[in-house]
C-alpha cells in the first residue's frame, strides 16, 4: 500500500512535466526538420517537397499541399 501511495505522489508530480520546443526556421504546421511532407527525404533534395503529387519544377505552389 505504501508503494502504491508513493507511487501515485510521484505521477502526480510528473503529470505537468512537458517539454514544448519553439518552432525552428523554416517549420510551421509540423513539418520535422526540413521534411515538409514527411516522407524522410529532406526538403532540399525532395523533388515534391509539399507531397502533393506535383513536382516541384511544375508546381506553381511547391510548399503548399492544397494548391499546385
Amino acid at each position: 500500500m505504501k508503494i502504491l501511495a508513493a507511487f501515485l505522489v510521484v505521477s502526480s508530480m510528473l503529470a505537468g512535466c512537458v517539454v514544448a520546443e519553439p518552432p525552428r526556421h523554416g517549420e510551421y504546421r509540423g513539418e520535422a526538420r526540413g521534411d515538409r511532407d514527411r516522407d524522410g527525404i529532406p526538403n532540399r533534395a525532395d523533388r515534391d517537397r509539399d507531397g502533393d503529387g506535383v513536382r516541384n519544377t511544375q508546381d506553381r505552389y511547391p510548399d503548399n499541399p492544397r494548391r499546385y
